[in-house]
């Protein structure tokens, strides 16, 4: 089971989240146009940090837990929180990058340079310590559209690679090496996998074991009701049978069990209908198995799979653990090799809005993103001599954080709580803007 150890409130809904890959850190996109960047404490420096001369122990202080001390809050930007409940998530930047809702964000292959996409019709690059934007470019105009064609998707295919999808089905390729510039104007490559229909999620199939670059070349996506599966030189090279329910998400699995017709990699796509539809890598034309995740209809917005050593009581060899996020709040656990649905591992992120985002940073921590909240989980392990942290709460003004300025805006640095730009409806995504900001909630 995970258990929450901290719950973050934001001032607008949240529609991006991206988990760094190097490092641990997170960054979430709202439909204000913010972008916010995370740090979470590491488990090494926590140890490093609190490590005193054994001979010499210091006296028990007022806010320990089984002799753990729980430090105070650093400053305001910051909040306690840790797998021991040590150490503090803190806030690096916050800004408002796009004059229309945040809709897409995505890290380069080395983590350094973060990539963010809005319906201000920009996609723009800066680097990710920092918040400091290094360049931008204008998402196409699609012909007929007299409003911006909004991004959807949003990922950095390798160092050289870009791909953005939108709202009319197109997807992009922004080759970074032109020019010797890190982002130029126009874009390499475009596809319709889809048709007209817009693209709601897209995820790269690993590269092959004779690839020399060690880069994905092909991707799947999906959107309406069809799979598509496009390389990065032939384009479009499959399109599933009509599936007759939207697709919302996907997950790719390695590592499962090889036999007959089977790799061992399988892509997991998530229905508006509460059904996960497992696909074998190399046979595109229709769905392999099916797991029904909610029965009541509720659709499966997100997908990530659990890193190893979690759950492992409950897996076998060659079997995986992926996270599921429902439209009604609910993180629920799937069992991938004998398919099934893990039902006493469910956590709930929310009682109102669904689980826009979950992802997992380097030392396996859940993040999960939806409506105006952020929750950081750890598996349940107790704190140090089999305790756990009571529940305490801490109230910070979230209009302290520090604020980044947007150079190339000009109204980009400002806070303006009292009107937000409504994001363009989509089928998988209702939320609202919202306005206001909220003290911090604060669960060790």
């Amino acid at each position: 089971m995970f258990d929450t150890i901290c719950t973050l409130p934001v001032q607008s809904d949240i529609f991006a989240q991206v988990v760094h890959p190097r490092q641990p850190l997170f960054a979430i996109g709202l439909s204000s146009g913010h972008v916010h960047a995370y740090k979470l404490p590491s488990d090494s420096e926590v140890i490093a940090d609190t490590s005193e001369d054994s001979a010499s122990p210091p006296p028990k202080p007022a806010n320990s837990v089984n002799g753990s001390i729980i430090p105070s809050l650093r400053r305001a930007s910051t909040a306690s929180l840790s797998e021991s409940g040590l150490g503090s998530l803190e806030t690096l930047w916050t800004t408002r990058r796009h004059k229309g809702s945040c809709r897409c964000l995505a890290f380069s292959h080395e983590g350094e340079i973060c990539y963010s996409a809005g319906t201000d019709g920009l996609v723009k690059a800066f680097h990710t310590d920092t918040g400091k934007v290094v360049s931008k470019i204008a998402i196409p105009q699609s012909a007929g559209l007299r409003e911006v064609d909004g991004p959807t998707v949003l990922h950095a295919l390798s160092p050289q690679a870009l791909l953005l999808g939108t709202d009319s089905g197109k997807l992009y390729l922004q080759d970074l090496r032109q020019g010797g510039r890190e982002i130029v104007a126009k874009c390499s490559q475009t596809w319709t996998p889809h048709g007209e229909e817009h693209i709601n999620a897209l995820v790269p199939l690993p590269a092959s074991e004779t690839s020399s670059s060690g880069f994905p070349k092909q991707w799947v996506s999906v959107g309406g009701t069809t799979l598509a599966v496009t390389d990065l030189r032939k384009g479009s090279i499959a399109t599933s049978e009509d599936q007759e329910i939207e697709l919302t998400s996907l997950a790719v699995v390695q590592g499962l069990k090889k036999g007959g017709t089977s790799v061992g990699e399988k892509v997991l796509v998530g229905q508006s209908d509460g059904v996960v539809s497992l696909w074998e890598r190399g046979v595109w034309g229709d769905l392999d198995e099916r797991i029904v995740v909610e029965r009541n209809g509720l659709g499966v917005d997100s997908l990530a799979e659990v890193p190893f050593g979690h759950g492992s009581g409950k897996l076998k060899m060659n079997e995986k653990l992926v996270a599921a996020g429902l439209e009604d709040g609910r993180v629920r656990f799937i069992r991938i090799g004998r398919n099934g649905v893990l039902a006493d591992m469910d956590a709930k992120h929310d009682e109102l809005d669904g689980v826009a985002a979950i992802g997992f940073d380097i030392e396996g921590r859940m993040i999960t993103s939806g409506g105006q909240t952020v929750k950081v989980w750890t598996e349940a392990k107790g704190l140090p001599g089999g305790g756990r942290a009571p529940a305490t709460k801490h109230e910070i003004s979230s209009s302290e954080d520090d604020d980044v300025e947007e150079s190339d805006l000009d109204d980009s640095s400002d806070e303006d709580s009292q009107s937000k730009p409504k994001r363009k409806k989509r089928k998988r995504n209702k939320g609202k803007d919202k306005s206001g900001g909220k003290a911090l909630n604060l669960l060790l």
